[in-house]
């Protein structure tokens, strides 16, 4: 489960060495955004790769990294010290969550330095350390992961973390999120409404949302056919990112360049700590932990076929600008990647024979679409005729 970016970082998440790829020129330059005049995008900003490459390492590095920790409290039964090896898609989990948050409460313009000590960041940052009474730590999502059949040190799908989530912000008042997981590849705006308008003649009683739209673009691989809906998803406004990977390995992906998708990777496994109000040395220390100037790199065709994409929706009037661009923009194929309706359908329960199934895979993709299920994997299809 290690990645590339064990090479280069040390156990404490310092810089060591080059980043993903090779390295540009003798300087060690990190080959992280190609040295070419095109487009970049970040969570819905858009960037000159040449003109604009400090604005977009300051971006990246303003987004909360999360990885493994060693040296936390005992977890679960197994008395579990450290999440190496399984608990890389709770970290993305997180790491959404945490974009989601902070757009939500500091704004999508807002940057970090290591001088930051605003008291909402660091309300922030907070719930993400690695200790019992965090409200989104390893710990909590964890031993939440139970109520999804999920025992402490079992690897998660993209579907299981974003249940898990949607059942944990319900006990932070502060973070005034609410998440709803889209099933079945169909957005259902009246469950959502229902949701999230505390008033339904009153649009300014909307509660903010955090849409979770889990997927499964393919088989073993994912289908290429998806890839530009999926570039059209990091251009809108309040994208918080995808929770995915590539086989095996899960990461959090938060932009793309050209016909590669940029990452934070949470295989890199550091120190448990506290930041505190970030007075001492060693608050100050950790909170630069939770923080990487550079991004990941790989293609999109490179991406496990099993996702989940993010939204985040602060008012109503946000919510339908996001549905009318979601048809406008990424659903304008003749294969979409899910569907948008106002209620929800009669259920359909999948009768195929196990022949059936087998034969799946010789379909015409425009014939097909795959369901996830709970735990993300991709027994289940569903025959569009």
């Amino acid at each position: 489960m290690d990645s590339v970016f064990e090479a280069y970082l040390g156990p404490d998440g310092v810089l060591a060495g080059a980043v993903v790829g090779a390295v540009a020129g003798a300087t060690g330059e990190p080959d992280d955004i190609p040295q070419t005049n095109t487009t970049v995008w970040i969570l819905g900003k858009r960037y000159n790769a040449i003109q604009e490459l400090d604005l977009i390492r300051r971006d990246v590095q303003s987004r909360l990294w999360c990885t493994y920790r060693r040296g936390f409290v005992p977890l679960g039964e197994p008395q579990l010290t450290t999440d190496k090896g399984w608990g890389c898609m709770l970290r993305c989990g997180q790491m959404v969550l945490a974009q989601a948050l902070i757009d939500l409460h500091l704004g999508r313009e807002w940057f970090w330095t290591p001088e930051t000590r605003d008291q909402t960041y660091l309300k922030i940052v907070s719930r993400f350390e690695d200790c019992r009474k965090s409200y989104f730590s390893i710990h909590q999502i964890a031993l939440m992961g139970d109520s999804e059949d999920k025992k402490v040190g079992q690897w998660f799908g993209p579907n299981t973390v974003a249940q898990v989530l949607k059942k944990l912000v319900r006990y932070d008042d502060w973070c005034s999120l609410m998440i709803h997981v889209a099933m079945d590849n169909t957005i259902v705006t009246d469950d959502i409404l229902n949701l999230c308008l505390e008033n339904p003649q009153n649009d300014d009683s909307w509660k903010p949302l955090l849409l979770i739209v889990p997927l499964r673009l393919g088989l073993s691989d994912i289908n290429p056919i998806y890839i530009p809906a999926l570039k059209s998803c990091f251009e809108l406004l309040g994208f918080s990112g995808m929770i995915g990977g590539r086989p095996n390995q899960a990461l959090y992906f938060m932009g793309y360049v050209d016909d590669d998708v940029l990452f934070l990777d949470p295989h890199t496994t550091q120190r448990s700590g506290s930041v505190g109000q970030k007075t001492s040395q060693d608050e100050i220390d950790f909170d630069a932990t939770f923080h990487q100037r550079y991004a990941g790199r790989i293609q999109f065709t490179q991406m496990d076929p099993s996702l989940a994409l993010c939204f985040l929706c602060k008012t109503r009037i946000s919510f339908d600008i996001l549905m009318e661009d979601l048809k406008t923009k990424v659903l304008i194929t003749s294969t979409p990647i899910f569907e948008i309706t106002k209620t929800r359908s009669p259920e359909w329960v999948s009768s195929m024979s196990d022949f059936e199934k087998l034969s799946y895979s010789s379909l015409d993709p425009s014939k097909r679409r795959n369901c996830c299920n709970e735990d993300g994997s991709d027994d289940d299809f569903e025959i569009i005729s």
